[in-house]
């Protein structure tokens, strides 16, 4: 009754071996050649303009997130354009009518951003 899990169990052990193999070998790795230990460039603020290794519940800039968003904001919006630009043969007059006003708008939130200060880094 029990013959029939045999494969399931060696796909399981299977799977954990090759899953489980190159973690152990990095490991292994890292040990021998010495590189497990970080140097003072590498544990240094990155991006977020604050220590990595401090308490959670210090105080730090928000504009960094704030710049993050409209990035994303526009980067989104912006990634529009690639599928519109391959169907505009398709799409015709309205499809570009449409795109224009999309870019506007656009255009116009990012020309307030700018205007607000809130991509200034001061």
């Amino acid at each position: 009754m029990l013959e029939g899990y045999f494969p399931i169990l060696m796909f399981i052990a299977v799977g954990a071996a090759f899953g489980i193999a190159p973690i152990v070998s990095g490991w292994v790795v890292s040990r021998l050649v010495g590189m497990h230990r970080p140097d003072a460039q590498k544990l240094s603020p990155y991006e977020c303009g604050f220590e990595a290794f401090e308490d959670a519940r210090m105080r730090f800039d928000v504009r960094y997130y704030l710049v993050a968003i409209l990035f994303i904001l526009f980067d989104l919006e912006i990634a529009f354009l690639f599928p519109w630009a391959v169907v505009l043969q398709e799409i015709g007059l309205f499809g570009f009518v449409a795109m224009m006003i999309f870019l506007a708008i656009l255009v116009v939130g990012f020309i307030y951003e700018w205007k607000k200060g809130a991509l200034d880094w001061e």
